[in-house]
């Protein structure tokens, strides 16, 4: 594609991402920074329109952008960070900065985060479950009969269980538990075959039992995924037949899971319409990016909106959220 052509492709994607109205090459002559007359640019849109890159709703209407269009746009004049965008996102920093806890919340709260930066869907993928492994366990009396089972994780993420037992036990018997079932399974993932010696202490052996017991409930878990912002994108479109089908869609996490990992498989980034192959969300794109704990990929951070999205905002918090979060699970 010759440099004018591109410039009016990129004027026509920039000026309908803004205002959602299809784009006349007198409107391009005015505004578009396009420098040659309205006439020039209606034959040069002619073209765009024949090679795919353009196409017209209405015959009295201007153009908008095709898919074809669109990847053009995102491979030529998309890099992957834009510090003007960038700017935008220094709460992303401050949020990373105070994140702590449970790995499920850090997870639900960075899905938040994103689509709240965005307003479109996102989506994180946690993790498998033998990834994580065990740092350390402790038992916590909550009363004399509940306790607080505590799992620290490699990334110094926090899991929660609340033991109800069936008698009451001692705060050195805790203590006790605690070290035998940190030393029998740091470094191993969370829901281990684990059977530890017998001590001959009935209470303490009762509750190693019960907190392995718990621990097993961590075993066959399948990917995590965690999905904010549906309404969100459900409000980028006019049509309720496609709004409803998208909805439906970002409900079926399983899918969603497989359609971030099929895009992330393509070494891509940006998947745009027919490329997702899932006919339901031909009207959508996909922007994806995984997270690196310690030079490890461990999951994936996600977006999905409609086509006429603002791709250079996009890419930018999805690259921005997505070096936070490996970096905050990397410090631990």
């Amino acid at each position: 594609m010759d440099k004018r052509k591109a410039a009016i492709l990129r004027a026509v994607v920039d000026d309908y991402v803004q205002f959602a109205e299809p784009v006349g090459s007198s409107h391009l002559a005015r505004v578009g920074g396009i420098q040659v007359s309205p006439a020039t640019i209606r034959n040069e849109m002619n073209l765009l329109e024949h090679e795919g890159y353009l196409t017209q709703p209405h015959t009295s209407a201007g153009r908008i952008p095709t898919d074809k269009g669109y990847r053009y746009y995102v491979d030529t004049f998309v890099g992957d960070t834009d510090d003007s965008d960038i700017t935008q996102f220094k709460s992303v920093d401050e949020f990373f900065t105070n994140a702590h806890g449970a790995l499920a919340a850090m997870f639900s709260d960075t899905s938040r985060l994103l689509t709240n930066l965005t307003n479109y869907a996102a989506v994180v993928t946690g993790p498998s479950p033998e990834t994580i492994l065990i740092r350390s366990i402790q038992l916590v009396s909550l009363d004399p009969k509940k306790v607080l089972l505590l799992i620290v994780d490699s990334k110094g993420a926090v899991e929660k269980k609340i033991l109800e037992l069936a008698s009451e036990i001692d705060e050195s018997d805790l203590d006790l538990v605690s070290n035998i079932l940190t030393k029998k399974l740091r470094g191993h993932p969370i829901g281990s075959e684990c059977v530890p010696e017998s001590t001959g202490n009935l209470p303490v052996d009762l509750l190693c039992a019960t907190a392995l017991e718990s621990l097993k409930e961590f075993q066959g878990e399948t990917e995590s995924v965690y999905i904010e912002g549906a309404s969100k994108v459900a409000n980028a479109f006019d049509a309720v037949d496609t709004v409803r089908r998208v909805l439906a869609t970002l409900e079926q996490h399983f899918l969603v899971v497989s359609l971030i990992r099929d895009v992330l498989s393509k070494g891509q980034k940006v998947a745009i319409g027919a490329e997702l192959g899932i006919e339901p969300l031909a009207e959508c794109s996909v922007v994806v990016s995984p997270y690196i704990v310690e030079g490890e990929q461990l999951g994936s951070i996600g977006l999905v909106g409609p086509t006429r999205m603002n791709y250079p905002k996009v890419l930018a918090a999805v690259n921005l959220v997505s070096t936070g979060l490996g970096k905050r699970l990397s410090e631990g």
